[in-house]
């Protein structure tokens, strides 16, 4: 009788293994894709492993077209083409890198994320502290198959050395508007946007550091000033940094008693400067979606007359991309998924749906593919691609960027 006890208990047991394990390889993929080698595995061997798996992609959830896109468009190609669940998980970049560091400290093995959206000072942040995973990219066919392995952009974020850490997934660049009914000729320059300020005092302000988009306008500010190229190497000390913007902060101080409240104080957020526009309380506009323009016309919030501009010398533009959290469950699976992304297939519905400028190398593109994306309409008062990319800059090192937000309110704000 014990003896069959003993043998009823060891076949439970073992049922109990086996559902657990079958319980694991369904839900995530660590059983099945940690345990291969992803650093001299084929790339056949690293889609066969994330077949059946489900893979997280982390980043800011408060644009709901592209969480849209994301849970249709993506989802779906990944789901029908790889056997793959998309989990999108919304949480601020910030909160992610700080679960990021306290498992670090924790040194935990495994866990919840595997991609993360990312770029700039906080991919120098997590790069430089060990939160991501890589490198990657060289094992993603599409990145020789359809992006430019010598642009800039594919080498570097905000000027540091990528190294294979992340993968491109869209791009963006700074852009103005007007409404061309109430302004015939918006300003081409730093030199005519002071002219145009002094001609309408109290209609044009920006948004108050560090303030993404405002951040990015006074950069460009200080390009449009003192030039781009010495930025691209300058050490991150903050009294180089004043001394190489000091034409920039004379210029901002001569700016601000035409400003909007006469500079003391400037808007909390882009969002709080384009209600403004919206309301005709200001004459101009800015924006890092260089076709939101015609979003706006579509939907209402902006006149059919408005338009988008850029400075001649040209605005900043950067990329945004894709990492891997360095105890994803699910590395195998990540790098499948965002070698989907960056597809010719699947950047032609970004650029159709989103309306966001894509990664891909036109050279490298097919004919048809190339058809294809010249086919897509991107609405009312925007520039084309070219143009954009004809006035296209670059980031400045993203350790300079704190400390020029932290020089402007000091020597900007109420100056």
């Amino acid at each position: 009788m014990k003896n069959q006890i003993k043998k009823t208990v060891v076949i439970m047991l073992v049922f109990a293994m086996v559902f657990a394990m079958a319980a694991c390889g369904k839900d995530g993929g660590s059983d099945k894709t940690n345990e291969l080698d992803l650093s001299s595995a084929e790339w056949e061997e690293i889609v066969e492993a994330a077949k059946g798996t489900t893979v997280t992609f982390y980043g800011w959830g408060g644009d709901e077209n592209r969480n849209n896109w994301l849970n249709s468009t993506v989802a779906d190609y990944v789901k029908e083409n790889y056997d793959i669940e998309l989990k999108i998980v919304g949480m601020d970049i910030e909160d992610i890198l700080t679960k990021l560091s306290g498992e670090k400290q924790e040194e935990t093995k495994e866990g919840s994320i595997d991609m993360i959206w990312i770029n700039g000072e906080n991919f120098y942040s997590a790069k430089e502290n060990g939160l991501l995973y890589g490198s990657f990219t060289d094992k993603l066919p599409n990145m020789e198959k359809y992006i430019d392995m010598k642009d800039p952009e594919t080498l570097n974020d905000f000027c540091m050395p990528i190294d294979g850490y992340e993968a491109p997934y869209a791009k963006a660049q700074m852009v103005m508007m007007y409404d061309s009914a109430k302004v015939t000729a918006p300003p081409a320059s730093a030199e005519e946007l002071l002219e145009f300020c002094k001609a309408n005092p109290g209609k044009v302000t920006y948004p108050a550091l560090p303030d993404f988009t405002g951040s990015a306008f006074v950069r460009n500010l200080i390009y449009e000033i003192c030039g781009w190229e010495q930025f691209q190497t300058m050490e991150a000390d903050y009294d180089t940094v004043k001394e190489a913007i000091e034409p920039a902060l004379d210029y901002m101080r001569e700016l601000n008693p035409y400003l909007w409240n006469k500079g003391k104080t400037f808007p909390d957020s882009s969002t709080s400067v384009n209600s403004m526009f919206c309301d005709g309380e200001l004459l101009l506009n800015m924006s890092y979606s260089p076709f939101g323009v015609a979003s706006g016309i579509a939907d209402g919030s902006y006149a059919k007359t408005t338009e988008t501009f850029v400075f001649d010398k040209g605005t900043i533009g950067n990329t945004n991309y894709m990492g891997i959290a360095f105890n994803a469950p699910n590395k195998a699976g990540a790098m499948v998924v965002i070698n989907a992304i960056i597809s010719g297939d699947i950047q032609l519905t970004q650029y159709e749906t989103l309306k966001e400028l894509p990664v891909v190398d036109s050279d490298k593109l097919s004919d048809e593919e190339l058809a294809a994306f010249n086919k897509v309409n991107l609405g009312e008062g925007v520039l084309t691609q070219e143009e954009l990319l004809d006035h296209r800059l670059p980031e400045m090192p993203a350790s300079l960027v704190p400390i020029i937000e932290e020089i402007w309110l000091e020597e900007v704000v109420g100056k």
